[in-house]
């Protein structure tokens, strides 16, 4: 599972900035009151004065822990900064804690904080912040996205689903995230999360005037990731969406 979603990173990055230096995987530490957690996060090496901007990768389940989920050592990193390197973005790897989901409150300052860092160390482009999730964390995509609402300027969520507990959980998600340009990806034979869920949310957002896209695969399974992998206009797509005004 962790290769193949080092896979789906890797490949949703390829096709930017060919010739770019390769930059370092660093981790990183992101307090929420007394409790520390670890992040990682890989940067490009800059040039020229434009800012870079900031994508957010939400692993899945399998991947929570406590000591960063991308290798930094070993044969693999070379591949995964191999991938890295081609894109001018700085990509933000939060690590959600055993046990944990992505929706945990703590989780959230986590990620939060971790931002925030993120922005201030590297002087990111603050409307250019963008969400990609994979399971767990197309769940969390939902999540980020519907509790701060005016962050974020596009979302990319791969089998997710709607991570409001109770009620009409999709109308009132899409209520808070309409605004936000997203795309979805769903396997129509996913065992594991329904394919239900990218339906109806693609469905409320619709009708509540989002700016969606919505592509769902036949006889495709739980490891849909794979499928995106050849959606080749998936990062030019997200790198030219940008908030309109300042981020909140």
């Amino acid at each position: 599972m962790q290769n193949q979603l080092l896979s789906v990173l890797g490949n949703l990055l390829t096709g930017a900035a060919a010739g770019r230096q390769q930059g370092k995987i660093e981790r990183r530490t992101a307090w929420v009151d007394a409790d520390e957690f670890g992040y990682q996060v890989y940067a490009p090496p800059i040039s020229g004065d434009e800012k870079l901007p900031v994508i957010i990768f939400l692993h899945g389940i399998r991947e929570r822990g406590s000591g960063g989920f991308v290798p930094t050592t070993g044969a693999a990193v070379s591949l995964v900064q191999h991938y890295l390197a081609r894109i001018p973005a700085i990509v933000l790897l939060p690590q959600c804690r055993e046990g944990s989901y992505w929706s945990d409150p703590v989780m959230d300052a986590m990620v939060m904080n971790a931002l925030a860092q993120t922005i201030e160390e590297f002087d990111a482009d603050a409307r250019r912040v963008y969400l990609i999730g994979v399971s767990m964390g197309g769940y969390g995509v939902w999540h980020f996205a519907a509790a701060h609402p005016k962050k974020f300027a596009a979302l990319v969520s791969i089998c997710g689903g709607s991570s409001i507990p109770a009620g009409d959980r999709f109308d009132a998600l899409a209520k808070q995230v309409s605004a936000t340009p997203a795309r979805l990806y769903h396997g129509a034979d996913d065992r594991v999360v329904p394919v239900s869920e990218s339906r109806q949310i693609v469905k409320a957002l619709e009708v509540n005037g989002g700016n969606v896209e919505y592509k769902e695969y036949a006889n495709v399974g739980h490891n849909v990731w794979l499928n995106v992998l050849g959606e080749k206009d998936l990062l030019p797509w997200l790198l030219a969406q940008r908030q309109s005004g300042e981020s909140a």
